[in-house]
């Protein structure tokens, strides 16, 4: 298993300064990550600096709280595909998901996938904010929605990806739906795991601890 083309290397920390933001680029080129997910005003920096590699940007979209206006983030979801961003990760609006206002987030979801064109969406859940039966209703929605993956954690709430909400969204997604974990990966152990129980991405700050540790898997 190659893990490290299944790595989102992450650094979505409001006070990152560029030098942070140039360790994290040359950390992805050492271990050829699958992507870099960095904050959407270092998209062209980024860009440039990753210029002859097949590492990809990732970035984020009404992060961290989701509770933009729709044409807000389909705004933002235009103005970082045009600065060079490959895929979109975008967080649902919890609270109208929670108070079962279902069509709202089924419809901005789609909205924003279709501004994505042939760009990759995740939709960001934040699996600690809801109850089971509640991640079960947000799979089905974001399935429906022609998303291309559901994602679990912000890693900016009380908690990341657990093992339960995997199984969860693997039950109810089977392979219709890619599925990225997502804060919360401390060791190579709980990577393998995941992946074991379904995720296809790992979303990672920690991603060279956790590379390290698996070369003794």
């Amino acid at each position: 298993m190659e893990y490290n083309k299944l790595v989102d290397h992450t650094l979505l920390k409001p006070e990152a300064l560029s030098k942070d933001i140039d360790k994290l680029i040359e950390e992805a080129k050492t271990y050829n990550f699958k992507s870099i997910c960095i904050a959407p005003s270092y998209i062209k920096y980024a860009k440039e600096k990753l210029a002859g590699t097949d590492i990809l940007i990732c970035t984020v979209i009404g992060f961290p709280l989701g509770y933009n206006a729709t044409s807000v983030k389909v705004y933002e979801t235009k103005i970082a595909i045009s600065h060079g961003a490959d895929e979109i990760d975008m967080v649902i609006n919890i609270g109208r998901f929670k108070d079962k206002e279902y069509e709202y987030v089924l419809n901005e979801i789609k909205a924003i996938k279709n501004e994505c064109g042939d760009k990759i969406l995740k939709v960001i859940v934040e699996t600690a904010l809801l109850t089971n039966e509640e991640i079960e209703k947000i799979t089905e929605i974001v399935l429906q929605s022609g998303a291309d993956f559901i994602k679990t954690s912000t890693g900016f709430s009380y908690r990341g990806a657990s093992f339960e909400d995997i199984k969860i969204m693997k039950k109810i997604a089977k392979d219709n739906l890619l599925i990225k974990a997502s804060g919360g990966i401390k060791n190579g152990d709980d990577a393998i795991e995941m992946v074991k129980l379904g995720a296809n991405r790992l979303g990672m700050s920690k991603s060279v601890n956790i590379m390290e540790d698996l070369k003794n898997k």
